[in-house]
């Protein structure tokens, strides 16, 4: 095999010499490399406004990976109870009294359960950034559909004890909505 390195010469054309005689097309969208490009604003119609404000607010959802269906059915008259390892004794007695006062409240009648749990996180997660430490929360008793059971009650149940800054709840006294509502117990904040 022989190499021939004139030939592969005559190929290398320079891009210069191959450029003569061609003149530059003129076109209205030429930048002056000096200057830069005037931004565009995006034009605001309303729908386009309602999608960048309602994805704000998504950023702005905390999903605390809470279900939207109850692991068990509850009755409506079930008393609720439950207490974070190391809790003491003493605390969860006086929670059940009511000797502990509430200092805040939500009251769920009227949401679907999407937006129970929403609401109720995102309740949760206010309380304790005011370094709360008892609220209450009226979850209903399901009184107004005979014989269906009390779903939300039953979230509710489940919810907040996948919440991690909940130490405790119970059934509230009857002052405060008994079997239709529960006294929160949460976690300090640490100063």
């Amino acid at each position: 095999m022989s190499y021939n390195s004139d030939q592969d010469h005559d190929d290398d054309l320079d891009f210069g010499d191959a450029m003569q005689g061609v003149t530059p097309l003129k076109h209205d969208r030429h930048h002056d490399l000096g200057q830069a490009p005037a931004r565009i604003k995006p034009r605001q119609d309303n729908a386009s406004h309602y999608r960048r404000q309602a994805a704000e607010r998504e950023v702005e959802r905390v999903i605390d990976g809470l279900s939207s269906e109850a692991k068990d059915i509850l009755d409506s008259n079930d008393e609720l109870l439950f207490a974070a390892p190391g809790v003491q004794f003493a605390t969860l007695k006086r929670l059940r009294k009511g000797h502990i006062p509430w200092e805040g409240g939500l009251d769920l009648h009227g949401y679907s359960v999407d937006q129970a749990r929403d609401e109720l996180s995102l309740f949760i997660r206010d309380a304790c950034r005011q370094n709360l430490r008892a609220v209450l929360v009226v979850h209903g008793k399901a009184y107004t559909q005979p014989g269906q059971p009390a779903l939300l009650k039953s979230c509710v149940n489940d919810w907040l004890r996948q919440l991690n800054n909940v130490l405790a709840f119970c059934s509230a006294q009857p002052r405060d909505g008994g079997t239709g509502a529960v006294y929160v117990l949460l976690k300090r904040q640490a100063s």
